[in-house]
């Protein structure tokens, strides 16, 4: 199957009246984002959080009504060539298998693994025997990008990151990262740094946007990937959204999907369904106005920061020791 980039025609006939600008044929600058090692890494991913498998431990919600392998079988047959996976998803094995299947060369996917708490808890031997593990799994001698999945507190992330820069340093990784890191927890771990992190794993959305977080990383040449941007769909029925989806002829999900990789955050939607992958993917021959852009960030409220905070201090410490011992709510962290 061709990439998503290849699957993607010019359309310049738009009616005057839709108000939408002149679509244009994506290329490599528009379709991915270069990180501070050089490498290029797309701007749409697939996400396989709860692709046919739910972690024991996981955030409630989700339902499985197809196996992993069959849907990442539909992603890669709608072009889908960048995935976003982790030890924690269980389900990486399957993932491995789809890929092998598929026959499509190694170089021409992105894949992107997380170190989960129980590895990065446990120390450096933990954390290079994990990352090898996935690898076995996925059916490939290397990772495009590794991140430490969560902040584990007490010194124990750092430790762990130091892993990531062996292995990187080993060619068994091309990129390393973080996940869910505040700024806070980057000043800890940049005072030992020998391989500065390319991204930061965060959720984004317009209804969860923390700018001064999102500029701190930028500034530090730390480029963002977005998860939970679509919130489960659950809010793609505002009224905003809706106006703006109407006007441009697209979908709710396009909009915040095309929102999310204008701002240069990586977007790794996920769906059991062929025609949503395909839909979701459909977002680079448009573009947002300011205007738009800028109402669309004004949506976070309150409210989303604290559950932002409640999140944070439960994945900080799940599965490990910490859990119920550690004062996370006591820890001073950037919520905006």
């Amino acid at each position: 199957a061709p990439s998503l980039v290849g699957q993607l025609i010019d359309n310049d006939n738009m009616a005057a009246s839709s108000g939408q600008p002149k679509r244009t044929k994506p290329d490599e600058e528009t379709t991915t984002m270069l990180l501070n090692n050089g490498v290029r890494h797309p701007l749409l991913g697939f996400g396989t959080y709860k692709v046919g498998v739910i972690p024991a431990s996981a955030a409630a919600g989700g339902t499985i009504s197809r196996g992993a392998k069959e849907i990442i079988l539909d992603a890669l047959a709608a072009g889908y060539r960048c995935f976003d996976c982790a030890f924690f998803y269980g389900n990486e094995a399957t993932v491995g298998e789809a890929l092998e299947e598929s026959k499509i060369p190694r170089e021409e996917l992105f894949l992107v693994s997380k170190v989960w708490t129980t590895a990065i808890y446990n120390g450096e031997e933990a954390v290079r025997e994990q990352v090898l593990g996935i690898c076995k799994s996925l059916r490939t001698t290397y990772l495009d990008l590794c991140l430490i999945h969560w902040p584990v507190p007490d010194g124990k992330h750092v430790a762990a990151y130091h892993a990531l820069e062996t292995l990187y340093e080993e060619k068994v990784l091309r990129s390393i990262g973080v996940s869910n890191y505040t700024i806070e927890d980057y000043e800890e771990l940049k005072k030992s740094l020998k391989i500065k992190p390319v991204v930061n794993q965060i959720e984004i959305s317009p209804w969860l946007y923390r700018k001064h977080t999102i500029d701190y990383f930028l500034a530090e040449g730390v480029r963002l990937q977005s998860y939970r941007t679509l919130r489960q769909g659950k809010a793609l029925e505002d009224p905003l959204i809706k106006s703006i989806a109407e006007r441009m002829q697209r979908t709710p999900a396009q909009i915040v999907g095309r929102w999310c990789v204008q701002h240069g955050f990586a977007f790794f939607p996920k769906t059991q369904t062929r025609s949503r992958m395909e839909e979701n993917a459909n977002i680079f021959d448009f573009e947002l106005s300011a205007e738009d852009l800028a109402q669309l960030d004004q949506l976070t409220v309150p409210e989303a920061l604290t559950a932002f905070r409640t999140s944070y201090n439960t994945g900080i410490v799940r599965d490990t020791p910490l859990q119920g011992k550690f004062d996370c709510a006591a820890r001073s962290v950037t919520e905006n």
